[in-house]
């Protein structure tokens, strides 16, 4: 019959908890999915970003034989920020694990092993809505804590205004206009990065509007789109995008309960309701996941994973419980804000 002391054995320890949270599939995220974001490893909490502002100048011809003109060279300044730890816990009694004998193939140690998988899996869950929330704050310029402090505004570090374009879509012209805007404006703004496209993502009321608009509906009035599908006679799906204007349109309908003080669940949008948010896609050095080692002992120095989990027992004497832990230390970051565009109607 397994005992608490069987959180003792070394399957259990920070490092092999850690490498098994790892690899349980994502859950929840469209944003995730667009694969936007590139991680980067830390080994502290602490991180630099090196603003680079490149100056590219047309070049007047010289004569042969007589020296060059000196090249004007970016000025550089470094900002530095902060991750933020994000985690849960789930506990493990003695009466969770009382009965577990080994049955056949299934050794004590083994159920025991699931029965933390489990509590990983559930408590993952958690974690990778909260990475897909701070995720939708880093393409809208301010990345925020659940309750609704502003972790990061990244306009105001970068000394950037963000451009907003009004739409219309509720008159017969404008929408067109605005989609030049948008797409102009971010390769402007990419300052020496490369894309591939532009993404929107588009809150219920947006999108509803965005299919009843003049221009809109006229342009599909005879022809399908790129993937087969009319966006006005069918249901593009959850989490799937149609091209149009050169923009990738996608509903976005996120949104996560937020438990209160007094007992209460909140629930918030990840997006204000009938906004539209624009960013580059297949960019290189522009989205980052910046991840930090744990704060265990074990985690010092160590570059920084996406996920840590570990089990913490009860101190004391005669065990009763442990706590299965699973946490991110993460900052979401655009480092190029001024290509993240607000779009919104008016009308």
């Amino acid at each position: 019959m397994a005992h608490m002391d069987i959180f003792t054995n070394s399957a259990f320890n920070t490092r092999e908890l850690s490498v098994a949270v790892n690899i349980v599939p994502n859950q929840w995220g469209d944003i995730g999915q667009l694969g936007l974001f590139t991680p980067r490893p830390l080994r502290q909490t602490a991180f630099s970003v090196e603003m680079k502002n490149g100056v590219i100048t047309l070049i007047t011809s010289s004569q042969r034989g007589t020296p060059l003109p000196g090249n004007r060279r970016a000025k550089r300044s470094l900002k530095s920020f902060n991750t933020s730890r994000f985690g849960l816990s789930s506990q493990i009694t003695a009466d969770d694990i009382d009965g577990i004998r080994a049955f056949g193939q299934e050794s004590e140690l083994k159920q025991v092993l699931g029965e933390v998988a489990d509590r990983q899996e559930e408590t993952r869950g958690s974690i990778d809505i909260t990475r897909e929330f701070l995720r939708a704050g880093a393409l809208q310029g301010v990345v925020r804590d659940a309750d609704g402090t502003v972790l990061l505004d990244l306009f105001s570090e970068f000394g950037v205004t963000q451009r907003e374009v009004d739409f219309t879509l509720g008159s017969a012209t404008g929408f067109d206009a605005g989609c030049a805007a948008v797409t102009r404006h971010i390769k402007t703004e990419l300052k020496g990065d490369v894309m591939r496209g532009v993404g929107a993502l588009v809150t219920p009321t947006a999108w509803d509007k965005l299919m009843s608009n003049a221009e809109f509906k006229e342009a599909y009035k005879f022809f399908e789109n790129t993937n087969g599908q009319n966006p006005l006679r069918e249901d593009i799906g959850w989490g799937r995008m149609f091209a149009h204007k050169g923009i990738a349109w996608m509903e976005y309908l996120a949104s996560g309960d937020v438990p209160q003080e007094d007992g209460s669940v909140v629930s918030t949008d990840f997006i204000p309701d009938g906004d539209m948010r624009f960013f580059p896609l297949g960019t290189r050095n522009t989205f980052f996941d910046h991840n930090a080692p744990a704060d265990y002992m074990s985690t010092v120095g160590q570059p920084g994973t996406p996920f840590y989990s570990t089990v913490i027992p009860d101190p004391s004497k005669e065990p009763r419980f442990v706590d299965v832990e699973v946490q991110m230390n993460t900052m979401e970051m655009c480092i190029r804000p001024a290509v993240l565009v607000r779009g919104h109607s008016s009308t």
